[in-house]
């Protein structure tokens, strides 16, 4: 009985927190057109994160060198988020780094590492709920099968944000899912404001609602709601398990444009998109709020390709796709395309293999063509 009060008390707890960060929701969004400085912060991570980041940022200063010279831009290295400092410190994100980050506007953020076990959550489920960064933005394009993908991820609730604070009973653990109203409706808005304003027809919602009945269901049901306010786009629902098997089928999956769903499945589907794409190591990704925004690749940090000698030749192509995301989330779609250009007309690949250029020939090739 003792525990059973003690787990009652842990799940108030819990929930007095959640309360709370519905109260701090609602904030104004950031106009990059109209500022007069753009900081951009560069975190390299771990494992191959530091080789692959600093690619990224080879390319970010010279596509952005005239406004690094007039002070429009400033470029900020950001060093500590490596799984060292955070492991001596016993801290997802030091506090020192997390001051660092919130002294950016954006940040460029290389892959980090997570410890299995324990109670140390991922750097990247704790910047995304100090940074309310709400929507996990994750394109996927295979023009040869008429694919242009986009996939929008609700980034800070689900099973992740209390992900790391579940219960531990005698022969039982509890784990827990939140949904609200407020964190849905944004997430949802944000799918079909970007299918309107791109000139897309269908926006797909991804849930697991005969099952998970509150949570999902909830989510279903306000998208339903807000799709309502946008009557030129049409509307489909499929669970999650379904859809796995959806983005296999080449019989119809070209016919999939917009998605939006909870966090976990968002997690999952986008990175089985990302490898029939042609691989994980092939996909950025976005994760963006009002005030803040985080770009980086979507696979981990790779420690046996470092542990085989192999660094060097790691893919840098995901993170540099995140940064061509980035240079469009600070308003120089410009300076965007010109880089994703270079990226679709490359004449060499990454192969990850000593046959294979390295990450930094891979980028020599993509500055001549910019």
């Amino acid at each position: 009985m003792e525990q059973l009060e003690q787990a009652l008390a842990h799940f108030k707890t819990l929930l007095e927190d959640q309360f709370r960060r519905l109260e701090t929701m609602d904030k104004p969004k950031k106009d990059f057109a109209s500022m007069d400085t753009i900081t951009i912060g560069i975190a390299p991570g771990d494992g191959i994160g530091p080789i692959i980041t600093g690619q990224a940022a080879r390319i970010l200063e010279h596509l952005l060198s005239k406004e690094i010279a007039s002070g429009k831009v400033v470029i900020k290295h950001i060093e500590g988020l490596t799984i060292e400092n955070r492991i001596a410190l016993n801290q997802a994100v030091p506090t020192d780094v997390l001051e660092q980050i919130k002294t950016c506007d954006v940040l460029l953020k290389g892959p980090t590492t997570t410890p299995n076990g324990g109670n140390m959550e991922s750097a990247n489920v704790t910047l995304r709920r100090e940074l309310d960064l709400y929507a996990n933005v994750r394109p996927v394009s295979i023009p040869e099968e008429g694919i242009d993908w986009m996939f929008y991820r609700e980034n800070t609730e689900g099973e992740y944000v209390l992900g790391s604070k579940g219960i531990d009973l005698p022969g039982m653990a509890v784990d827990f899912k939140v949904t609200t109203d407020a964190g849905t409706r944004r997430i949802i808005k944000a799918a079909f404001d970007y299918a309107q304003q791109n000139g897309k027809t269908k926006v797909t919602v991804v849930t697991k609602a005969n099952i998970m009945k509150k949570t999902d269901g909830k989510f279903s049901a306000i998208f339903q709601q807000i799709a309502a306010e946008y009557p030129e786009i049409t509307t489909d629902e499929y669970y999650i398990d379904i859809m796995t098997a959806k983005l296999l089928d080449t019989r119809v999956r070209n016919q999939f444009q917009v998605f939006v769903m909870p966090n976990l499945y968002g997690d999952i589907i986008t990175d089985e998109a990302a490898q029939i794409q042609g691989g994980i190591g092939t996909a950025g990704s976005a994760n963006i709020g009002d005030q803040y925004a985080m770009f980086e690749a979507i696979h981990g940090s790779a420690p046996r390709m470092l542990e085989r000698g192999m660094g060097d030749y790691a893919n840098p192509s995901s993170v540099i796709k995140a940064a061509a995301m980035l240079l469009r989330h600070i308003c120089m779609p410009e300076k965007a395309q010109k880089l994703e250009t270079a990226l679709e007309t490359c004449p060499i690949a990454v192969t990850g293999t000593t046959d294979g250029p390295t990450a930094a020939e891979y980028t020599d090739t993509l500055l001549k063509l910019m």
